[in-house]
């Protein structure tokens, strides 16, 4: 056959890629596993027990098709946040939450801001539907309120994201400058807030929610401190017309049934999630050690991971990556301007984080023999 059927315009201008290489790819491609894997911001403690347990017992039950409705696990929600269950909606994790917010808000060519260096899936799902990107530079290695706010007001942007704590760098804003930003938005302008690290944060970071708003949306995971990546659910909060609209478009299979089990079994197991925090507070205290131990500038965290300054520049600390997956350990890095000096360290259980400690100064040494 000479012809094949033909591609939208715009789709015929996207390059095919994947947002984050996975440690999966990297493994196929070096023929070998990590020891490490520390690299993708996981919780490498693991969901609850009860959690499991749920799991098990939901099994037997996967010939069924899930609850459309997600309707369970919406009333737990409702409760959990003391909101109604109208104000929620679920979805396949922030990241197909991100993509169907994206397909509701921006047309072809519309002005989308974000900072420089942000989270790639965003923009990902931008270029997909055809959106102008625009962004912001950090600041201080946070993502700059001020410059965001300047240029949704000049873009007429559609849609500003922003996380809060932040993903690359860690760092995060307090809740007063966080509804100050919300307020002086255009009404116009729908803010993602992406709180996916919410949980591993002060409770000082976090605004009270707010679901008068029809122009904002706050996402939230069990991917990060509930440990379940693989089950791909989260979900978002807002003003009840702005959740309503997401049933014009959404997946309403994409939340399988053992997603919504061990979703709900999550919820309801407290004090697993109270140990996963103060597990990952100590862990960010035991990367900080090591970091500061190898003359290395740790940022301050309020997530599952350290971001750290590398000392030189951006090439010297892909040279400190790449020595480290040579060593078998699996970390990441930001890849924006300045952002890139750093490397970004995910906490996880005990052995791991010692295999990065010992690995780090021959890879330390390493980099500096290629600079």
């Amino acid at each position: 056959m000479s012809e094949r059927p033909a591609l939208t315009p715009l789709v015929q201008t996207l390059p095919a890629t994947v947002p984050f290489v996975g440690p999966e790819a990297q493994e196929r491609a070096r023929g070998r596993p990590f020891r490490a894997r520390l690299g993708a911001n996981e919780n490498g403690f693991g969901p609850s027990p009860q959690v499991v347990e749920a799991m098990r017992a939901a099994a037997p039950e996967m010939w069924k098709y899930c609850d459309p409705e997600n309707h369970e696990l919406k009333q737990a929600l409702a409760a959990h946040h003391g909101i109604k269950a109208g104000n929620i909606t679920v979805g396949e994790g922030i990241d197909g939450l991100l993509g169907l917010v994206v397909r509701q808000y921006c047309e072809p060519g519309a002005p989308i801001v974000t900072s420089l260096g942000a989270y790639p899936t965003f923009n990902y799902h931008v270029a997909g539907f055809g959106g102008r990107l625009v962004t912001v530079p950090y600041e201080n290695d946070r993502e700059n309120l001020d410059g965001l706010l300047e240029a949704a007001r000049r873009e007429n942007a559609r849609i500003v994201y922003l996380s809060n704590p932040d993903n690359p760098m860690g760092t995060w804003w307090q809740a007063g400058e966080v509804q100050r930003f919300m307020e002086a938005l255009p009404e116009t302008t729908l803010l993602i807030l992406d709180e996916a690290y919410c949980e591993t944060a002060p409770a000082s970071a976090l605004p009270p929610l707010d679901l008068s708003r029809p122009n904002v949306l706050r996402m939230r995971t069990f991917s990060k401190a509930y440990g379940l990546a693989g089950m791909r659910c989260g979900y978002a909060v807002g003003e009840e017309e702005t959740i309503r609209a997401f049933d014009k478009v959404r997946n309403h299979f994409g939340v399988t049934r053992m997603a919504q089990a061990a979703g709900l079994a999550a919820l309801a197991d407290r004090a697993h999630l109270r140990g996963v925090v103060e597990a990952v507070e100590a862990c960010r205290r035991r990367i900080i050690g090591i970091a500061e131990a190898h003359g290395l500038t740790p940022l301050p965290s309020a997530t599952n991971f350290v971001t750290m300054d590398c000392g030189g520049d951006g090439a010297f600390a892909l040279k400190v990556l790449q020595a480290l997956t040579e060593r078998d350990v699996f970390v990441r890095k930001p890849m924006a301007p300045v952002l890139d000096r750093c490397i970004r360290v995910s906490v996880g259980p005990e052995p791991e984080i010692a295999i990065f400690e010992a690995e780090l100064r021959p890879a330390l040494e390493a980099a500096l023999r290629q600079s």
